[in-house]
């Protein structure tokens, strides 16, 4: 494995202020980002993203690869839970490992965006269709992880509400972040089709600004993922080793999945990422609505405070060289 990738990363601004951010926490530095700002700027970067895709996706059009990508990034959604729930069960009760297990199975918006980062630093193209994959991929998992709870869990829990099917798309497709950015991506879709006027004027908040937007809130991730470690002495070994164990699984079914699908470098480390990364946002706003006799310090501080590190710091480079390896890039 190439080390240069790695330095690279490392010393990209989003990953660097993301390290500033948790060495304040070490440091005991009184940095604090104020409460409102970094939900605001997640939404931004969710509304940013899923409106420039909307845009590519217009751009590209639904070729014979498109579908197949978004078919295949369902299917791995849907079936990465379950693994993770079998792999879990083995130390957790059902409640704790559906809720974790949905987590590894659904996405990180935030690591993808990174992914994105890396490659245009690397000068590696990819498709715009790709965020229609990252919006695809939420909320299936959710929905597996509430179905496991449903049909696995003691039929008298107390304290639980009653998971009707409404219910349960309800709270994985109307998820805020989800809305928000599936509602963008259609919005982007309907501009570049009907108004390209509109997109020179959303330009200077969706791209002039995102750089710096992503780079302010992976300051403040940084942070958060530093007060989080302290929670993972209480998961144990096993969890903090499925932590890190199990997005390289994913990343190493993810990669075969791309390579049968004929996607580019650029387009398989995204697909990549996207089965390797955890949720920290949709999932545990769900899981603590539906299942609240999961553990939330399990399923957010072993997302948050390792597999989301591990990712933006060594896991995109890594997945890169091993997308290199396994997909050689065909001679023109």
């Amino acid at each position: 494995m190439e080390v240069n990738p790695i330095l690279q990363n490392v010393l990209a601004p989003p990953v660097l202020f993301f390290l500033i951010g948790t060495i304040a926490v070490f440091f005991k530095s009184d940095l604090e980002i104020p409460a409102p700002l970094p939900k605001l700027f997640s939404l931004y970067l969710l509304l940013a993203i899923g409106f420039r895709g909307g845009i590519e996706i217009q751009k590209s059009g639904f070729t014979d690869q498109v579908l197949p990508t978004l078919g295949a990034a369902i299917i791995m959604s849907l079936i990465i839970p379950l693994i993770g729930f079998l792999i879990l069960r083995y130390k957790f009760n059902v409640f704790n490992s559906a809720a974790i297990a949905a987590a590894y199975g659904s996405i990180s918006a935030v690591t993808f965006i990174s992914a994105e980062s890396f490659l245009d630093s690397q000068n590696i193209d990819f498709d715009g269709f790709m965020v229609g994959a990252l919006a695809l991929m939420e909320s299936p998992a959710i929905i597996v992880g509430l179905l496991l709870v449903k049909f696995a869990a003691p039929k008298n829990r107390p304290n639980a509400r009653k998971m009707h099917l409404s219910a349960i798309l309800h709270e994985s497709i109307l998820n805020g972040s989800v809305y928000l950015l599936l509602s963008s991506l259609i919005i982007g879709f309907l501009i570049a089709s009907t108004n390209p006027s509109g997109i020179e004027k959303m330009e200077p908040f969706t791209k002039d600004l995102f750089y710096g937007a992503e780079c302010f809130f992976l300051l403040d991730m940084g942070i958060v993922a530093a007060q989080r470690l302290p929670s993972l002495k209480k998961a144990g070994s096993f969890l903090i080793g499925f932590a890190i164990l199990m997005p390289i699984f994913n990343s190493l079914m993810g990669v075969f999945v791309a390579k049968f699908l004929s996607l580019g470098p650029g387009n398989s480390l995204l697909f990549v990422v996207l089965c390797a990364s955890a949720s920290y946002l949709a999932v545990p706003a769900a899981m603590r609505m539906t299942v609240p006799e999961a553990k939330s310090s399990y399923y957010i501080s072993t997302t948050l405070g390792l597999t989301f590190p591990f990712n933006i710091v060594l896991g995109i480079p890594i997945y890169m060289s091993l997308v290199n390896k396994i997909i050689p890039l065909t001679p023109l």
